[in-house]
């Protein structure tokens, strides 16, 4: 089913349409602006960037644009690749051949452009408008598309005709009209031989000289040919030779002359008689052939004026036949192409004219029908919203589009908007909101109250914001408890740092998630100085590391790297063994010989280490080596862990300090 394209914005001070009665439209001066998309947002941008003097129609379909090229006459076409089946550069090319005059505008993404490269440089395609558009762009672009329409308007043999059309009326006074034409030529037959003709004169008295002239003998040979082509019915052919030929050549000779005028007469009648044949046998060409004929001999003859307006009568008769018949069978778009075709060969009339408009309005409104029982099939599936260009939404909104002022539409419209509502509802009580915001929108959109709608949205709000403080405070409490527990960094998915994380994500200047940060910062903090006091330096500086990241204050995180970095310099100096000699002794107790060892004669050695503390006295006495193993060790301790050392002294204070030595053990010998 096709149909023509729809008012998508506010009409003029002629009023909006209504179904059955088509807008006037004043052409040219307020030529409109014709757009094949589904794309919302490019055909609002249209409407916001459109002149007030360009009307902005909407075609489905290219069936629908096909309909409103011939109905709206448009000058400037937008087309939207997205929407079309046909590949866009042959039919770009099919309306630059067909319809010259318009200027075209075609809308797709990057992808789509260089497969119109051709049509953009030989000037098929005036523009290429990239998705997604922009207000400022798609402006840019109309202007100069109706500047460029201005331009071919002005050029050289352009004319510029501005109409005002005429309000179509209902269907049934153009079938009344179409009815009695069709009974007016019947009438005109039967009452032809009532019209006056020319009076055949009456043949005058011949004056002949007793001696004739050489040009009273050609006269009298181009009659004597005359009469004798018109008795053999050879009327206008062949050429110098026919009838009407030769008569209107003696009549050149001599104007007055009674045969000729008679005889010329006697070949226009057979003209016209011949032609009110074939039009009463519905011989239509060959009747307009003759009467042509008759009329190139006398266009002013009075039977062949009347004849020619019998041919336009029957004509019409036939174009409005035909199309009542397709309309009949339910074939509305045959009737328009046969309405149609007859305009494009010169068959005008205010009848067909009239005819043609009211087809294209029931097609409009077999097109509303239709959408209306399928969006009410849909409301009834459920299908309100989804599937795409299948919904009730859809398909309602598309009736409107077409018929914005058909009582049908505005009553789907409401229920449309009801069920919506409906929907929000049952959204919210569910504890929805985020569905329920989508269901108010589409009820929004659907021309519900706006009072309806704000107290949906308002609702939403409420229950988005009491699921937020449940979900903050279910976060905080776990988040605390995880702290408590020592869970602080693992595991990584139930840990106080990944409900810190989820707080965060929720509301990070939410005073819960605030005092979470500053619990968690602390106590990363005081982790990384119970690793200092630990000498546990690499888990300190982990710990510093979450508090970093943490967003930690900046002077906490400076002033315990710092005494991390003390506290690693001070273990190493403290790890580093030196030996005993280079270290002043101040006691000194000397260790003795094992009588066992002595007994057998035995020699060794054992090595130690230890740590000079700050007073000087010897403590951590490790044995780390001895020779051999288990003679001499206990004698050496026993020496050394009486030995005392002048403290080491480093800026200015006492350090302990870590030293090795050896202890040897001979026999004097």
């Amino acid at each position: 089913m096709t149909a023509v394209a729809s008012h998508t914005k506010a009409q003029s001070s002629v009023g909006a349409p209504t179904r059955g009665v088509v807008p006037p439209l004043l052409t040219l001066i307020g030529k409109p602006l014709l757009a094949l998309t589904h794309d919302r947002k490019l055909l609002e941008t249209l409407m916001q960037v459109a002149d007030p003097a360009h009307e902005v129609f909407t075609a489905g379909s290219e069936v629908d644009l096909a309909a409103a090229l011939m109905s709206q006459h448009p000058g400037v076409v937008v087309l939207d690749i997205a929407a079309l089946a046909t590949p866009a550069g042959q039919l770009a090319g099919r309306l630059h051949a067909q319809f010259p005059d318009v200027v075209l505008i075609v809308a797709g993404g990057a992808e789509d452009q260089g497969g119109l490269a051709a049509q953009i440089t030989d000037g098929s395609v005036h523009r290429f408008l990239h998705k997604p558009v922009s207000e400022q762009r798609v402006r840019l672009f109309v202007e100069a598309a109706w500047r460029r329409y201005g331009e071919v308007q002005s050029g050289p043999g352009a004319t510029a005709t501005a109409v005002l059309a005429r309000p179509v009326r209902r269907a049934k006074w153009w079938w009344l009209a179409a009815g009695l034409a069709a009974l007016a030529a019947p009438l005109l037959w039967v009452g032809r031989d009532a019209l006056p003709t020319h009076p055949r004169p009456a043949p005058a008295p011949t004056v002949r000289s007793t001696a004739p002239t050489a040009g009273d003998a050609i006269l009298e040979g181009l009659l004597a040919r005359a009469d004798r082509a018109l008795a053999g019915g050879q009327l206008v052919a062949p050429p110098g030779a026919s009838a009407a030929d030769l008569y209107r050549e003696a009549l050149r000779r001599n104007a007055r002359d009674p045969r000729a005028v008679n005889g010329l007469e006697q070949t226009i009648d057979r003209l016209v008689s011949d032609a009110e044949g074939a039009l009463h046998e519905r011989r239509l060409d060959e009747a307009q052939q003759l009467a042509d004929q008759a009329h190139a001999i006398s266009p002013d003859h009075p039977r062949v004026a009347f004849l020619t307006a019998q041919i336009g009568a029957q004509r019409e008769r036939a174009v409005l036949d035909k199309a009542q018949h397709a309309a009949a069978t339910g074939n509305v778009a045959s009737a328009l192409a046969v309405l149609d075709d007859a305009a494009r060969g010169g068959h005008h009339s205010t009848l067909v004219e009239e005819a043609r408009e009211q087809f294209v309005q029931k097609q409009v409104d077999e097109r509303v029908t239709e959408f209306l029982r399928r969006g009410r099939e849909a409301l009834v599936r459920g299908q309100l919203i989804e599937p795409p260009e299948q919904n009730a939404r859809f398909l309602i909104e598309s009736a409107r589009a077409l018929a914005p002022g058909d009582a049908g539409v505005r009553q789907a419209m409401q229920e449309l908007a009801a069920r919506l509502r409906a929907e929000a509802g049952q959204a919210l009580t569910a504890g929805n909101p985020g569905q329920a915001d989508i269901w108010a929108d589409a009820a929004a959109e659907a021309g519900a109250e706006r009072a309806d709608v704000a107290a949906l949205r308002a609702e939403a709000q409420r229950l988005r914001g009491a699921a937020k403080a449940a979900s903050l405070g279910h976060l905080e409490l776990v988040f605390n408890q995880r702290l408590a527990a020592g869970r602080i960094t693992e595991p990584a998915a139930d840990s106080a740092k990944f409900y810190l994380a989820q707080l965060v994500q929720a509301d990070p200047a939410h005073p819960s998630t605030q005092l979470a940060r500053t619990a968690f910062d602390t106590r990363v903090l005081d982790e990384a100085r119970g690793a200092v006091r630990a000498q546990g330096y690499a888990g300190a500086r982990r710990w510093l590391a979450e508090a970093r990241a943490a967003g930690a204050d900046a002077a906490s995180i400076g002033a315990l790297d710092a005494a991390i970095g003390a506290a690693q310099d001070e273990a190493q100096r403290a790890s580093s063994y030196v030996s005993a000699s280079s270290m002043t002794r101040t006691r000194y107790v000397p260790p003795q010989f094992p009588l066992d060892a002595r007994q057998r004669g035995i020699d060794g050695w054992v090595d130690l280490q230890f740590v000079v503390n700050t007073d000087g006295s010897v403590g951590d006495l490790t044995i780390v080596g001895a020779q051999p193993v288990g003679i001499f060790e206990q004698a050496a301790l026993d020496a050394v862990r009486h030995w005392h050392y002048q403290p080491v002294m480093r800026g200015g204070q006492a350090v302990s300090q870590r030293a090795r030595v050896r202890l040897r053990f001979a026999m004097q010998r």
